[in-house]
């Protein structure tokens, strides 16, 4: 058997094709964490991909963390905390960025914050959705195209529509726990090359045994 497994660290893994990376090697931004083999498929160029995390800036210091093998679809985008502002205050105008007489407006105050964006491992993110900042996606969920996910999606479910709710999990909660202690992910490339065809099947019990 031909143990040969796809280079992590190459930028575009399919030959003659620039719109799908490994998106590990595009990302620049030292608070964005992306885990081996994640790719990010895009209409136009994958260089969009941190263009659409948004309200990123360096002053917040939170991170979008995205685990190993998650598949990112095109226009997918991540609203981070320096999108937020006051919400009970009187307004939520944020004077103090203006300056010139107004940059005192936040002392001894903050912005709301909602911390890290956390994605598991072995994540589906469809076309156009949306993971607002908090957010904790667990391992094995499915966000559907043009989602907008508020709050925490449990691992192995399927979630849609805005806000997102749960559509149904993809497996029983017993098979969900094995999955989770299983950690696939974690294995060795050469494990996972030499079980790729039970990896990709729909009988758990053999990859679980």
């Amino acid at each position: 058997m031909d143990m040969q497994a796809p280079d992590k660290n190459k930028k575009f893994p399919l030959d003659h094709y620039d719109r799908l990376c490994f998106l590990k090697n595009v990302v620049k931004n030292p608070n964005i964490e992306i885990g081996d083999y994640t790719y990010y498929d895009d209409f136009d160029n994958v260089e969009n991909f941190e263009k659409n995390v948004k309200y990123h800036f360096d002053f917040t210091g939170d991170k979008l963390i995205i685990g190993k093998f998650c598949m990112i679809a095109s226009g997918a985008s991540f609203i981070m905390n320096g999108a937020n502002h006051l919400t009970d205050a009187i307004t939520a105008y944020p004077f103090a960025i203006f300056g010139n007489g107004w940059e005192h407006a936040m002392d001894g105050k903050s912005y709301p914050s909602k911390g890290d964006v956390v994605i598991g491992n072995d994540v589906w993110i469809g076309h156009n959705a949306t993971i607002m900042a908090g957010v904790t996606v667990g391992n094995g969920s499915i966000i559907a195209a043009h989602a907008i996910v508020t709050k925490d999606v449990p691992p192995y479910t399927i979630v849609g529509g805005n806000p997102a709710k749960e559509i149904r999990k993809r497996f029983d909660q017993v098979t969900i726990d094995q999955l989770q202690q299983l950690a696939w992910w974690d294995w060795s490339i050469d494990k996972i090359t030499a079980n790729v065809k039970k990896l990709t099947s729909g009988d758990v019990s053999a990859i679980i045994d």
